[in-house]
Protein backbone atom coordinates (compact mmCIF):
# COMPACT_ATOMS: atom_id res chain seq x y z
CA UNK A 1 0.00 0.00 0.00
CA UNK A 2 1.68 3.30 -1.47
CA UNK A 3 0.18 6.57 -0.18
CA UNK A 4 2.03 9.50 -1.79
CA UNK A 5 1.50 13.92 -2.16
CA UNK A 6 0.93 16.29 -4.83
CA UNK A 7 3.66 18.69 -4.47
CA UNK A 8 1.60 22.57 -4.69
CA UNK A 9 3.73 23.42 -7.68
CA UNK A 10 0.80 25.83 -8.50
CA UNK A 11 1.15 29.39 -7.76
CA UNK A 12 -2.81 29.02 -6.58
CA UNK A 13 -1.10 27.16 -3.50
CA UNK A 14 1.21 29.96 -2.49
CA UNK A 15 1.26 32.60 -0.24
CA UNK A 16 1.96 36.32 -1.40
CA UNK A 17 5.68 35.64 0.76
CA UNK A 18 6.24 32.17 -0.47
CA UNK A 19 9.83 30.63 -2.52
CA UNK A 20 8.73 28.28 -4.42
CA UNK A 21 12.22 26.71 -3.73
CA UNK A 22 10.88 25.69 -0.81
CA UNK A 23 9.26 22.51 -2.72
CA UNK A 24 12.69 20.97 -2.70
CA UNK A 25 12.83 20.82 0.79
CA UNK A 26 8.96 20.11 1.27
CA UNK A 27 9.31 17.06 -1.15
CA UNK A 28 12.54 16.08 1.40
CA UNK A 29 9.90 16.24 4.31
CA UNK A 30 7.66 14.07 3.01
CA UNK A 31 10.13 11.32 2.24
CA UNK A 32 11.25 11.80 5.92
CA UNK A 33 7.74 11.41 7.04
CA UNK A 34 6.97 8.33 5.15
CA UNK A 35 5.21 9.01 2.16
CA UNK A 36 5.93 6.84 -0.70
CA UNK A 37 5.51 9.03 -3.91
CA UNK A 38 5.58 12.75 -4.82
CA UNK A 39 4.04 14.30 -7.75
CA UNK A 40 3.26 17.19 -9.77
CA UNK A 41 1.00 17.85 -11.74
CA UNK A 42 0.96 19.28 -15.43
CA UNK A 43 -0.53 22.15 -17.23
CA UNK A 44 -0.41 26.02 -19.55
CA UNK A 45 -3.52 27.30 -18.14
CA UNK A 46 -2.23 28.74 -14.59
CA UNK A 47 1.17 30.01 -13.75
CA UNK A 48 2.80 26.89 -12.07
CA UNK A 49 6.63 25.28 -11.66
CA UNK A 50 6.99 23.18 -15.04
CA UNK A 51 6.53 19.24 -14.14
CA UNK A 52 9.21 17.60 -15.66
CA UNK A 53 11.44 20.88 -14.26
CA UNK A 54 10.36 19.95 -10.74
CA UNK A 55 10.64 15.86 -10.87
CA UNK A 56 14.33 17.10 -11.95
CA UNK A 57 14.75 19.09 -9.49
CA UNK A 58 13.59 16.85 -6.89
CA UNK A 59 15.60 14.01 -8.49
CA UNK A 60 19.11 14.05 -6.80
CA UNK A 61 17.29 15.73 -3.17
CA UNK A 62 15.54 12.38 -3.00
CA UNK A 63 16.62 8.79 -2.42
CA UNK A 64 13.40 6.52 -1.90
CA UNK A 65 9.88 8.01 -2.82
CA UNK A 66 8.50 7.56 -6.44
CA UNK A 67 8.67 10.62 -8.73
CA UNK A 68 5.71 10.91 -10.50
CA UNK A 69 3.41 12.74 -12.84
CA UNK A 70 -0.30 13.24 -11.94
CA UNK A 71 -1.03 13.33 -15.03
CA UNK A 72 1.35 14.37 -17.65
CA UNK A 73 -0.17 16.10 -21.01
CA UNK A 74 1.64 14.50 -23.30
CA UNK A 75 0.31 16.76 -26.14
CA UNK A 76 2.31 19.98 -24.36
CA UNK A 77 5.23 18.38 -25.64
CA UNK A 78 6.93 16.89 -29.00
CA UNK A 79 7.27 13.29 -27.97
CA UNK A 80 10.77 12.37 -29.01
CA UNK A 81 12.20 14.75 -26.68
CA UNK A 82 9.22 14.18 -24.32
CA UNK A 83 10.74 10.68 -24.07
CA UNK A 84 14.52 11.46 -23.81
CA UNK A 85 13.72 14.17 -20.97
CA UNK A 86 10.92 11.05 -19.01
CA UNK A 87 14.32 9.02 -19.39
CA UNK A 88 16.69 11.20 -18.05
CA UNK A 89 15.12 12.17 -15.14
CA UNK A 90 14.41 8.29 -14.81
CA UNK A 91 18.44 7.79 -14.63
CA UNK A 92 18.90 10.67 -12.32
CA UNK A 93 16.65 9.14 -9.81
CA UNK A 94 18.03 5.88 -10.04
CA UNK A 95 14.79 4.46 -11.65
CA UNK A 96 12.00 6.22 -9.05
CA UNK A 97 10.48 7.67 -12.01
CA UNK A 98 6.67 6.27 -12.65
CA UNK A 99 4.83 9.11 -15.24
CA UNK A 100 0.95 9.13 -15.26
CA UNK A 101 -0.54 10.55 -18.39
CA UNK A 102 -3.78 12.28 -19.82
CA UNK A 103 -5.12 13.38 -22.69
CA UNK A 104 -7.02 16.82 -21.29
CA UNK A 105 -10.87 17.06 -20.07
CA UNK A 106 -13.42 18.60 -21.96
CA UNK A 107 -14.51 22.16 -21.84
CA UNK A 108 -12.15 25.26 -20.66
CA UNK A 109 -9.68 22.64 -18.89
CA UNK A 110 -8.77 20.69 -21.99
CA UNK A 111 -9.29 22.98 -25.43
CA UNK A 112 -7.52 25.66 -24.78
CA UNK A 113 -4.18 23.54 -24.25
CA UNK A 114 -4.67 21.75 -27.73
CA UNK A 115 -5.03 25.56 -29.58
CA UNK A 116 -1.95 26.41 -27.74
CA UNK A 117 -0.23 23.28 -29.18
CA UNK A 118 -1.50 23.46 -32.25
CA UNK A 119 -3.19 20.22 -32.36
CA UNK A 120 -6.73 18.62 -32.92
CA UNK A 121 -9.35 17.61 -30.04
CA UNK A 122 -10.34 15.05 -32.21
CA UNK A 123 -8.10 12.41 -31.82
CA UNK A 124 -6.61 12.67 -28.75
CA UNK A 125 -7.04 9.13 -27.42
CA UNK A 126 -5.50 7.39 -30.42
CA UNK A 127 -2.30 10.50 -30.16
CA UNK A 128 -1.89 9.60 -26.71
CA UNK A 129 -1.57 5.48 -27.08
CA UNK A 130 0.39 6.03 -30.07
CA UNK A 131 2.76 9.08 -28.06
CA UNK A 132 3.31 6.03 -25.25
CA UNK A 133 4.10 3.61 -27.68
CA UNK A 134 7.18 5.61 -29.33
CA UNK A 135 8.54 6.29 -25.78
CA UNK A 136 8.55 3.05 -25.31
CA UNK A 137 9.99 1.60 -28.73
CA UNK A 138 13.12 4.85 -27.80
CA UNK A 139 13.25 3.46 -24.25
CA UNK A 140 14.19 0.17 -25.69
CA UNK A 141 16.49 1.31 -28.32
CA UNK A 142 14.03 0.88 -31.63
CA UNK A 143 16.37 2.58 -34.36
CA UNK A 144 12.41 3.35 -36.44
CA UNK A 145 8.84 3.66 -35.66
CA UNK A 146 6.19 3.22 -37.93
CA UNK A 147 2.78 4.56 -36.55
CA UNK A 148 -0.36 5.84 -37.75
CA UNK A 149 0.49 9.79 -36.52
CA UNK A 150 4.06 9.05 -35.79
CA UNK A 151 6.72 8.18 -38.48
CA UNK A 152 10.63 7.78 -38.22
CA UNK A 153 12.76 5.69 -40.15
CA UNK A 154 16.07 7.01 -38.65
CA UNK A 155 15.79 7.65 -35.09
CA UNK A 156 18.70 8.42 -33.24
CA UNK A 157 20.05 6.66 -30.11
CA UNK A 158 18.42 7.50 -26.81
CA UNK A 159 19.62 7.65 -23.34
CA UNK A 160 18.39 4.31 -21.96
CA UNK A 161 16.24 4.33 -18.48
CA UNK A 162 17.37 3.04 -15.80
CA UNK A 163 15.27 0.47 -15.90
CA UNK A 164 14.67 -2.20 -18.99
CA UNK A 165 11.64 -0.87 -20.77
CA UNK A 166 11.12 2.30 -19.09
CA UNK A 167 8.89 3.78 -16.34
CA UNK A 168 5.55 2.87 -15.80
CA UNK A 169 3.15 4.77 -17.75
CA UNK A 170 -0.41 4.69 -16.23
CA UNK A 171 -3.38 6.10 -17.62
CA UNK A 172 -5.78 8.89 -16.07
CA UNK A 173 -9.62 9.07 -17.03
CA UNK A 174 -12.65 6.65 -16.17
CA UNK A 175 -14.56 6.61 -19.37
CA UNK A 176 -15.29 3.14 -20.49
CA UNK A 177 -12.45 3.53 -23.37
CA UNK A 178 -10.08 4.41 -20.69
CA UNK A 179 -10.63 1.76 -18.82
CA UNK A 180 -10.41 -0.61 -22.00
CA UNK A 181 -7.34 1.13 -23.14
CA UNK A 182 -5.81 0.64 -19.46
CA UNK A 183 -6.27 -2.99 -19.33
CA UNK A 184 -4.59 -3.33 -22.99
CA UNK A 185 -2.10 -0.95 -22.75
CA UNK A 186 -0.65 1.02 -19.21
CA UNK A 187 1.10 0.08 -16.17
CA UNK A 188 -1.57 1.56 -13.98
CA UNK A 189 -4.75 3.66 -13.51
CA UNK A 190 -4.92 7.56 -11.81
CA UNK A 191 -8.46 8.58 -11.72
CA UNK A 192 -10.46 10.18 -9.17
CA UNK A 193 -14.25 9.07 -8.92
CA UNK A 194 -15.90 10.82 -6.32
CA UNK A 195 -17.68 7.77 -4.76
CA UNK A 196 -16.19 4.36 -4.39
CA UNK A 197 -18.13 2.43 -5.89
CA UNK A 198 -17.36 3.85 -9.26
CA UNK A 199 -13.88 3.01 -8.56
CA UNK A 200 -14.56 -0.46 -7.57
CA UNK A 201 -16.67 -1.19 -10.99
CA UNK A 202 -13.37 0.14 -13.48
CA UNK A 203 -11.50 -1.53 -11.85
CA UNK A 204 -13.25 -4.73 -12.63
CA UNK A 205 -13.38 -3.62 -16.26
CA UNK A 206 -9.97 -2.69 -16.21
CA UNK A 207 -9.28 -6.37 -15.14
CA UNK A 208 -11.41 -7.73 -17.41
CA UNK A 209 -10.00 -5.99 -20.62
CA UNK A 210 -6.65 -6.97 -19.22
CA UNK A 211 -7.70 -10.99 -19.12
CA UNK A 212 -8.93 -10.39 -22.68
CA UNK A 213 -5.61 -9.12 -23.67
CA UNK A 214 -3.33 -12.17 -21.95
CA UNK A 215 -2.07 -9.51 -19.19
CA UNK A 216 -2.24 -10.87 -15.64
CA UNK A 217 -4.38 -8.05 -13.24
CA UNK A 218 -0.88 -8.23 -11.01
CA UNK A 219 0.43 -6.04 -14.41
CA UNK A 220 -1.62 -3.22 -13.86
CA UNK A 221 -1.48 -0.68 -10.54
CA UNK A 222 -4.83 0.79 -9.14
CA UNK A 223 -4.13 4.25 -8.00
CA UNK A 224 -6.14 6.93 -6.69
CA UNK A 225 -6.05 10.53 -6.89
CA UNK A 226 -7.97 12.29 -4.22
CA UNK A 227 -8.38 16.32 -2.60
CA UNK A 228 -7.84 15.46 1.15
CA UNK A 229 -8.08 18.88 3.95
CA UNK A 230 -7.81 17.16 7.91
CA UNK A 231 -9.33 19.53 10.55
CA UNK A 232 -11.14 18.64 13.61
CA UNK A 233 -13.73 21.47 13.13
CA UNK A 234 -15.39 19.98 9.85
CA UNK A 235 -17.43 22.94 8.94
CA UNK A 236 -13.53 24.81 8.93
CA UNK A 237 -12.16 22.13 6.95
CA UNK A 238 -14.97 22.89 4.14
CA UNK A 239 -14.82 26.26 4.09
CA UNK A 240 -11.09 26.06 3.47
CA UNK A 241 -11.67 23.69 0.86
CA UNK A 242 -13.98 25.40 -0.89
CA UNK A 243 -11.49 28.13 -1.10
CA UNK A 244 -8.95 25.93 -2.60
CA UNK A 245 -11.68 25.06 -5.06
CA UNK A 246 -12.48 28.32 -5.99
CA UNK A 247 -8.76 29.39 -6.29
CA UNK A 248 -7.39 26.52 -8.18
CA UNK A 249 -10.87 25.24 -10.07
CA UNK A 250 -12.88 28.69 -10.21
CA UNK A 251 -15.80 26.35 -9.11
CA UNK A 252 -17.04 25.88 -5.43
CA UNK A 253 -16.39 22.85 -3.43
CA UNK A 254 -20.24 21.62 -4.43
CA UNK A 255 -19.11 21.80 -7.67
CA UNK A 256 -15.63 20.07 -7.48
CA UNK A 257 -17.20 16.78 -5.39
CA UNK A 258 -19.31 15.79 -8.28
CA UNK A 259 -16.27 15.55 -10.17
CA UNK A 260 -13.33 14.70 -8.17
CA UNK A 261 -12.79 12.22 -4.77
CA UNK A 262 -12.95 15.37 -1.83
CA UNK A 263 -12.29 13.73 1.72
CA UNK A 264 -12.43 16.42 4.52
CA UNK A 265 -13.23 16.66 8.08
CA UNK A 266 -11.51 14.95 11.48
CA UNK A 267 -8.79 12.56 11.05
CA UNK A 268 -10.68 10.17 11.76
CA UNK A 269 -13.65 10.81 9.09
CA UNK A 270 -10.29 11.26 6.57
CA UNK A 271 -9.18 7.77 7.12
CA UNK A 272 -12.70 6.07 6.89
CA UNK A 273 -13.33 7.53 3.46
CA UNK A 274 -9.66 6.73 2.25
CA UNK A 275 -10.33 3.21 3.74
CA UNK A 276 -13.47 2.91 1.61
CA UNK A 277 -11.58 3.42 -1.70
CA UNK A 278 -8.43 0.97 0.02
CA UNK A 279 -11.64 -1.71 0.60
CA UNK A 280 -12.11 -1.64 -3.15
CA UNK A 281 -8.91 -2.10 -4.25
CA UNK A 282 -7.52 1.10 -4.72
CA UNK A 283 -2.88 0.42 -3.48
CA UNK A 284 -1.45 3.47 -4.35
CA UNK A 285 -3.14 6.61 -3.02
CA UNK A 286 -1.88 10.43 -4.22
CA UNK A 287 -3.17 13.15 -1.76
CA UNK A 288 -3.58 16.70 -2.71
CA UNK A 289 -3.51 19.03 -0.12
CA UNK A 290 -6.28 21.42 0.01
CA UNK A 291 -4.46 24.48 1.50
CA UNK A 292 -3.67 27.65 0.11
CA UNK A 293 0.17 28.52 0.77
CA UNK A 294 3.11 26.42 1.66
CA UNK A 295 2.86 27.24 5.46
CA UNK A 296 -0.56 25.75 5.41
CA UNK A 297 0.72 22.61 3.31
CA UNK A 298 3.25 21.93 5.58
CA UNK A 299 0.91 21.39 8.28
CA UNK A 300 -1.40 19.56 6.13
CA UNK A 301 1.27 17.28 4.84
CA UNK A 302 2.24 16.65 8.71
CA UNK A 303 -1.04 16.05 9.37
CA UNK A 304 -1.57 13.45 6.30
CA UNK A 305 1.52 11.36 7.52
CA UNK A 306 -0.26 10.38 10.61
CA UNK A 307 -3.23 8.84 8.93
CA UNK A 308 -0.46 6.20 6.79
CA UNK A 309 -0.18 3.62 9.16
CA UNK A 310 -3.99 3.67 9.58
CA UNK A 311 -5.00 3.80 5.52
CA UNK A 312 -1.98 1.13 5.00
CA UNK A 313 -3.81 -1.11 7.85
CA UNK A 314 -7.18 -0.63 5.69
CA UNK A 315 -5.13 -2.78 3.14
CA UNK A 316 -4.85 -5.74 5.09
CA UNK A 317 -8.71 -6.08 6.43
Amino acid sequence: MDIGVLLPTGTAQWGPADDPRVLVAVGRAAQRLGFSSLFVNDSLLSPRVEALTMLAALAPATGTVTLGTAALLPFLRRPVQAAQSLASIDVLSGGRLTVAVGAGFPGRFGRPLYALSELPWAGRFARLDETVALWRALWDGAGSFQGELFRFADLPPMLRPARAGGPPVWLGGATPSALARTGRLYDGWLPYPPDPADYATGLHDIRAAAADAGRPAGDITPALFVSIRIDDDAERGRRATDAYARATYGMPLEDLEQIQAVVTGPADQVVGRLARYVSVGARHIVLRLAAQDLHSQRDQLERAADLIPAVRTAALV
